[in-house]
């Protein structure tokens, strides 16, 4: 395989505000005028079709041809930004630079001039322009079946855009030592505030602050209660917004406000209330469950050389994900490329990116999810009786892959390397067909975590035998040992979703709310050297900063009520 030449920099972000320019109208000259839009279902269900394409199409933001950026996929970026900001992947290779979502595992670069700020901004809000150019041209007065289905599609899109923006943005408090000793503190305007609402009726976009998160909330939910309504009589398909993926954002959301109480000196929420959004989370999270007719991945479904985490249809459990077609990708600009090892193209087989050793000793033997990984002791001696059934390879490809591969500069597998994320069709040698994988938006096992989560906070027996009913289908032996809620939040709960969810975009969120910490630096850690930071509790890189080309155009944001510059602000551990 030839070696991609790698080159760090740093690019200043000058795109335009993507909030700021929703406004649009259609062309004279268009083909379609809106109101003929508005009346053709096949031209609106056009427009829904094609916005799960461009969350995932290659050159999303236009980064890739504006500034060379490898990273530009869209969602799937996203997912993998995020997961590098966390405590679980680990980059082995001898050049940490092959894993070109190096800014985020460095915390570096973060703050409001560069684009790996503004990439998040550029995604989202031109996604949400898409959901709202739909609402507008839907009267549900007078839409006919079809129409309401797809305004409800748009509203659970717009929804689920706003849910992820809000809780990346709201910034919450920062305990680390070294982060507050380096200057990191957040202004008060800046607090429990999230993004500004552009709707499809937003009258004036260059004036518009950064909601409250209570407005932020209201909007989503009532966003969500028309998805609710225009939905309820939908067939259920994984490649479109269903009622069970309304619960299941309904969840999430709710699950998010019940802290509220709790993580402020001044709670926006009373107990009372609190209690309510936990009891309100487990309530929709058990709706999807017993409802949605979705079942969890089983172990051949997991470690499926074939399909293992690329195909909605070969399961139950994906409740929405998002196809890749060829023509939206090419060797580079894929999810597979950044994370599936198995295949002979982009990124992956280069960063060999791999469980975090200490998270990876953690995890039970009994616990089938460890197929996951390789085993240092399997690479060692991959021909030992002991693995001779243990692990299932792409393509009939255990040799190319676990001895490396000369004629092509393929180096051998790792101790602790990912096999997770399988190529499309275990396609390895063809990235056309090997890079066009399903991403799953959500399935069912993170209900089971919420649930069990929101009903911890009432009754901690209740939410430990909610678990247990989830990992026991992973694990056997599996039992809850914590006798407090802390203890269960972080140790059982939290652990667990990192083993299910691994480099799935999901756990960003679970970090941040739970205020967990980072620590890729010990001695014996398998991250690389300059990856190797470490912070007590919440990280201040996950309170997202608003990129500047934002408040170039919005007169209501600035450096006074933007989320302060978190680049450098962790510790890095030094052997």
């Amino acid at each position: 395989m030839k070696k991609i030449l790698i080159k760090t920099f740093g690019i200043l972000a000058i795109a335009a505000s993507a909030s700021a320019c929703i406004q649009e109208t259609f062309p004279e000259s268009s083909t379609l005028l809106a109101d003929q839009v508005a009346s053709s279902s096949i031209a609106l269900e056009g427009m829904m079709v094609g916005l799960p394409a461009a969350m995932t199409a290659a050159n999303t933001a236009g980064y890739y041809s504006n500034y060379s950026v490898h990273t530009d996929f869209g969602i799937g970026a996203i997912y993998l930004m995020t997961e590098f900001m966390l405590n679980d992947l680990a980059t082995m290779a001898d050049n940490p630079y092959y894993n070109r979502f190096y800014a985020q595992a460095l915390n570096q670069y973060q703050d409001a001039r560069y684009i790996y700020c503004a990439y998040f901004w550029s995604c989202y809000y031109a996604w949400i322009k898409t959901t709202n150019d739909v609402i507008s041209l839907i009267d549900p007065e007078t839409a006919n079946d079809t129409q309401l289905e797809l305004l409800g599609q748009a509203k659970a899109y717009r929804a689920s855009f706003y849910l992820d923006l809000a809780r990346m943005f709201d910034p919450k408090e920062v305990t680390d030592s070294y982060a507050i000793a380096h200057g990191y503190t957040i202004p008060d305007a800046a607090k429990k505030t999230t993004v500004p609402i552009v709707t499809e009726s937003v009258e004036n976009p260059n004036q518009n602050p950064r909601a409250p998160r209570t407005e932020m909330y209201a909007f989503i939910l009532e966003d969500l209660d028309d998805a609710e309504q225009y939905l309820a009589n939908s067939t259920f398909s994984y490649l479109t917004p269903s009622l069970a993926y309304v619960y299941g954002l309904k969840a999430r959301a709710y699950l998010e406000m019940g802290y509220w109480y709790t993580d402020s000196d001044d709670p926006d929420i009373t107990a009372e209330q609190s209690a309510e959004y936990f009891q309100l989370a487990a309530e929709y999270a058990d709706k999807v469950i017993t409802t949605s007719g979705r079942s969890v991945l089983t172990e051949a479904q997991w470690t499926d050389p074939t399909s293992g985490f690329n195909d909605g249809t070969a399961n139950s459990a994906w409740i929405l994900g998002a196809p890749l077609a060829s023509e939206n990708t090419n060797n580079l600009f894929a999810y597979v490329a950044h994370i599936a090892s198995e295949g002979t193209w982009g990124y992956a087989p280069l960063s060999h990116i791999g469980a975090d050793r200490q998270f990876y000793e953690t995890i039970p033997n009994t616990d089938w999810r460890k197929k996951s990984w390789l085993d240092p002791e399997f690479i060692e001696d991959p021909e030992a009786e002991e693995w001779a059934n243990y692990y299932q390879f792409a393509g009939d490809n255990k040799e190319q892959f676990v001895y490396g591969d000369a004629e092509i500069q393929l180096d051998a597998a790792m101790a602790y390397q990912n096999i997770k994320f399988r190529p499309a069709d275990g396609e390895v040698s063809d990235y056309n067909v090997g890079n066009c994988a399903d991403l799953c938006l959500m399935r069912i096992e993170e209900m089971y975590f919420i649930k069990a989560e929101a009903l911890a906070h009432s009754n901690l027996s209740e939410g430990k035998a909610v678990l247990a009913s989830l990992i026991q289908t992973r694990n056997s032996n599996y039992t809850s040992v914590s006798n407090t809620l802390d203890a269960f939040l972080v140790d059982d709960l939290l652990f667990q979703k990192r083993i299910e969810f691994w480099g799935e975009g999901v756990l960003f969120y679970d970090f941040k709310r739970l205020n967990a910490g980072i620590e890729r630096g010990y001695d014996g850690t398998n991250q690389a050297s300059v990856y190797a930071l470490n912070c007590t509790g919440r990280s201040p890189q996950w309170n997202f900063v608003i990129t500047r080309g934002e408040y170039q155009s919005n007169t209501a944001i600035d450096d006074t009520n933007n989320n302060p510059d978190p680049s450098d602000k962790i510790q890095l551990w030094v052997e």
